[in-house]
């Protein structure tokens, strides 16, 4: 039986400014002991609503909706770092600031039964996204070793901070997203390196905090040629996008069944860019398809285009879950899902409806699949 997973971002419904100052002020003093102000009453109802809403789509796990940005939303949980005009420096030991949790994940813990009542789920089962510690480390100007696990050291402690099993809810699945790795050559990351060590004790550190509270593991990957991820040993499932070869590779069955690890499959495309340029590509098009795709953009901005008319049809989904579950069969593909986040698409009803597409794919293949 697959189940179903989400990346994480939404397009926002309401400003970014707000949605950033009410997570900051929700983990306040004053926010638990007195009555909470504006900002964070709508961070709060946006993520409560725009989780039920995951789960009214038939997302079964899904991510907590990440409305701010992937790096800054850690790197403010982190004492021992300062920002500048280059990057981030380290002032001391990078560390996670005292007591500090995800407040996304937290919302979710202390709404869990108004969400069981909002959808109908008898309990809330969330995923939870971090940002890696290579893709951290490329902020600050000059990456160490040492700042890998330092990083890693510090998130394996939010991490752990955050995971909670109620009775109305529980944090069921945590995901590594290291999406910098992989596109360039680091000397850092060589094979025998130090470097490449102290980013897999990382990661592995990150894994262990949830692996030891019975959490499933994940790694959100954009590029899968450096193969490090195949030895952390407490990582339990890999992800990359729709057209990575990771997908294809005869290697990588050999891989899982000696590390005794599973797939997500990603089904569907979420680089919007790319829908169009396919789109623009069957239509015929030709000569400068950047400046066309820019013309698309603006056609949807005004609404003389329909953005709907460019995702992924549900049989192209159905036939990318079938695929990659008869290669490597389904003992190791035990979820789907779109193959990374919304955040750059048009609007948020359309990030709904690749969610809804995504769940009926899976619920389909279940059934003709018992």
């Amino acid at each position: 039986m697959i189940s179903s997973y989400d990346v994480g971002s939404l397009p926002l419904r309401v400003g970014e400014s707000i949605i950033r100052d009410g997570a900051r002020r929700s983990q306040t003093l004053l926010s638990v002991v007195g009555a909470p102000d504006e900002a964070v009453k709508v961070f709060e109802e946006e993520v409560v609503t725009a989780f039920a809403d995951k789960l009214k789509a038939g997302i079964d796990v899904p991510n907590y909706p990440q409305f701010r940005d992937m790096n800054d939303m850690y790197f403010e949980l982190i004492r021992g770092i300062e920002k500048t005009e280059r990057g981030y420096i380290a002032i001391g030991t990078p560390a996670a600031r005292s007591g500090s949790t995800i407040p996304e994940v937290d919302v979710i813990k202390r709404n869990a039964s108004r969400i069981r009542d909002l959808t109908g789920v008898d309990k809330v089962r969330v995923k939870t996204c971090v940002t890696g510690p290579y893709t951290l480390a490329s902020f600050f100007p000059a990456k160490t070793p040492g700042l890998f696990e330092d990083l890693g050291h510090a998130l394996a402690e939010i991490v752990s901070r955050s995971i909670f099993d109620t009775k109305n809810g529980e944090l069921a699945l945590l995901c590594i997203d290291d999406p910098m790795i992989g596109f360039l050559n680091d000397p850092l990351l060589d094979y025998g390196s130090e470097g490449r060590d102290s980013l897999r004790r990382a990661w592995d550190e990150i894994c262990h905090a949830a692996t030891s509270r019975g959490v499933e593991t994940s790694m959100h990957l954009h590029d899968t040629s450096d193969d490090l991820f195949w030895e952390v040993e407490h990582l339990t499932m890999v992800e990359s996008h729709v057209d990575d070869p990771l997908y294809t590779l005869e290697s990588t069955k050999r891989r899982l069944e000696e590390t005794d690890k599973r797939l997500k499959a990603s089904i569907t495309i979420t680089l919007f860019d790319t829908l169009i340029e396919r789109r623009l590509r069957m239509d015929g098009a030709t000569g400068e398809v950047p400046e066309k795709i820019g013309e698309v953009w603006t056609g949807i901005r005004n609404g003389s285009v329909d953005p709907f008319i460019f995702m992924d049809e549900p049989a192209l989904l159905a036939e990318r879950l079938a695929k990659v579950v008869e290669r490597f069969g389904p003992e190791r593909v035990p979820y789907a899902g779109p193959e990374c986040g919304f955040g750059g698409w048009p609007n948020y009803d359309l990030a709904m409806e690749c969610l809804r597409r995504v769940s009926n794919t899976v619920r389909t293949f279940n059934k003709n699949n018992p």
